[in-house]
């Protein structure tokens, strides 16, 4: 029985029983994407990676083998590269975990986040999205937003309750990635002022180097990010 109605949506999904999704999956080159095709790692290699984790949900409408619930996520991370929504959609309903992460420890949710894909996101909050979950640098999806000033994102994920002060393993949270990976753009102004009045410490030094933002944003030459956290470092 789950077999076939497993059968049915991939064939609605345009994806292969064996996992793989029939279009060319889109990465972005840099530090968030994985090192691997999702659609290019077999079910057994996804089941028995380090780092991959299938969050409780509640019960599917149908009872799915493991193989097939493997196949699901797999399918799903496929559907977040492409920022295909409606299959992403399709394959929730279904029983994919949007917490479910791959051997590069990337979930759909984290992926939303990185490549700011607005509408993507907020499809993994209503489903359950772990606003605390950490990718392979120990970053949370808010700093993954900040450094590629997703300033929609940043603002969605800003009315959770997401550790806005989170640092990562490099030793930066999400206002040091705004302002060292940032290049001072409009758009990494508004991510700067959504921080500062979503309460980030406009005071922490990074641990990398022990500057605090305004230091690296004077450094860069940001003066209209420098104006932001010196107003917020006088009140």
């Amino acid at each position: 029985m789950a077999g076939g109605v497993l059968a049915v949506l991939l064939l609605m999904t345009g994806c292969t029983g064996n996992g793989e999704a029939t279009g060319p999956t889109q990465q972005t080159p840099s530090r968030s994407a994985p090192s691997v095709s999702p659609s290019s790692t077999s079910p057994l290699a996804v089941e028995s990676a380090p780092g991959v984790s299938l969050s409780s949900r509640p019960a599917t409408p149908t009872s799915l083998a493991p193989g097939e619930l493997i196949a699901l996520n797999q399918n799903l991370i496929g559907a977040a590269w492409d920022n295909d929504v409606a299959q992403a959609r399709q394959l929730i309903a279904a029983g994919a975990d949007v917490n479910y992460e791959d051997e590069t420890e990337q979930s759909a949710f984290l992926i939303a986040a990185s490549e700011g894909y607005l509408e993507l996101l907020d499809l993994t909050l209503r489903n359950g999205a772990d606003v605390h979950a950490r990718d392979s640098y120990n970053g949370t999806a808010l700093i993954r937003a900040a450094e590629r000033g997703h300033a929609d994102v940043v603002r969605r994920l800003l009315e959770t309750d997401v550790n806005v002060d989170h640092v990562n393993n490099p030793g930066w949270t999400a206002l040091h990635e705004a302002i060292i990976l940032g290049d001072g753009s409009p758009r990494y102004v508004e991510t700067v002022q959504l921080l500062v009045d979503g309460g980030a410490d406009v005071r922490l030094p990074s641990q990398r180097d022990g500057l605090t933002p305004l230091q690296h944003a004077t450094s860069r030459g940001f003066q209209d990010i420098a104006a932001i956290l010196r107003n917020a470092a006088e009140q």
